[in-house]
């Protein structure tokens, strides 16, 4: 398979037979020609030569996507508009996807297979989610577009987002207002007395509880289970984190937006409900079988306790990884 990111002029991209690196790392490395045909690239392993340490320490932005074993979709800049900055670093970890990117220059593309349980337990340092599969690898697609320094990458990053936030909302324009029907018709169905936010999160308070509610700059701990609106579950916290509440901070966009805004709604100790339209969820990208593209997702929801935290900077990104609500 070809991925989007890459020119239509190589029809056979992708179908080469993957190289080990000493490391074990398994990848296929191009580049482009003059006539801007992608040629297979022999990948440079050299630690000690002036061209690998003159990309550390420097920001690289690609473009990138990676598949489960059974080629579903589960990240892709494309849904995101917005290209992953990663600070590039020497990895003591052997075949990381670390040692992955420092392979390519500026205007490469390449494919990596990376063992998923390496991936989440090292790079990720989150569990691996219930829709990947254990001792299974993930196929990694990337083209590096720029590299900057430090001070480069951070002043063109309110650029980047601006640009996002753009395409987001061309998409949402296209995408809610059939959200909006379906939801509409569930909430009529299922005779919910819901409210909904300025951004078209539809949410109802269950169980009242006490003192404010939560607010960006906050962490915040939270049971949940969530299900498409035909009633399959996707996720929860009993699933994927033990039982126990998962916590993050509210405003560092570690969960999708309609998380963002819709636990605003509650405050410590209160239970309820989000409807939330595909675009303020996982958009037109898949979480395999169980969450198809475009899904519109309800969560039912305990905001078990509200803390006082210290808010993140912005600043360049690293790989995401998906697993919990959004991350």
């Amino acid at each position: 398979m070809a991925v989007a990111f890459f020119s239509y002029s190589c029809k056979n991209l992708g179908k080469d037979e993957f190289v080990k690196a000493p490391s074990g790392l398994e990848y296929k490395l191009y580049s482009q020609n003059k006539e801007g045909e992608y040629e297979l690239k022999e990948a440079k392993h050299d630690t000690t030569s002036a061209a690998y340490k003159a990309k550390l320490d420097k920001v690289m932005s690609f473009e990138m996507e990676y598949r489960n074993a059974k080629d579903s979709l589960l990240f892709s800049t494309k849904d995101n508009a917005m290209p992953i900055q990663i600070k590039m670093v020497a990895s003591p970890n052997k075949g990381s996807i670390e040692e992955a990117f420092l392979m390519l220059d500026k205007g490469d593309s390449a494919v990596f297979r990376i063992n998923a349980d390496t991936l989440f337990a090292k790079t990720f340092r989150s569990p691996l989610p219930p829709f990947i599969e254990k001792g299974s690898f993930l196929t990694f697609f990337v083209k590096a577009i720029n590299l900057q320094t430090e001070q480069e990458a951070m002043a063109d990053y309110p650029k980047m987002m601006e640009r996002q936030q753009k395409e987001m909302e061309a998409r949402a324009a296209k995408q809610g207002p059939v959200d909006e029907k379906l939801i509409q018709e569930y909430v009529k169905k299922n005779n919910l007395q819901v409210q909904k936010t300025p951004s078209g999160v539809y949410y109802v308070v269950t169980q009242p509880g006490t003192g404010p509610n939560a607010t960006d700059g906050k962490v915040v701990s939270v049971k949940y289970k969530g299900t498409l609106l035909n009633g399959k579950e996707f996720d929860s916290s009993e699933k994927s984190n033990g039982g126990k509440p998962i916590e993050f901070p509210l405003g560092q966009n570690q969960v999708i937006k309609g998380w963002e805004e819709g636990i605003k709604q509650f405050n410590k100790g209160s239970k309820g409900t989000l409807l939330i339209p595909s675009p303020l969820g996982y958009g037109s990208m898949a979480r395999g079988a169980e969450l198809p593209a475009n899904s519109i997702l309800r969560f039912d929801v305990e905001l078990v306790d509200i803390k006082d935290a210290p808010a993140a900077p912005a600043g360049p990104q690293g790989p995401a990884g998906p697993g919990g609500p959004g991350l």
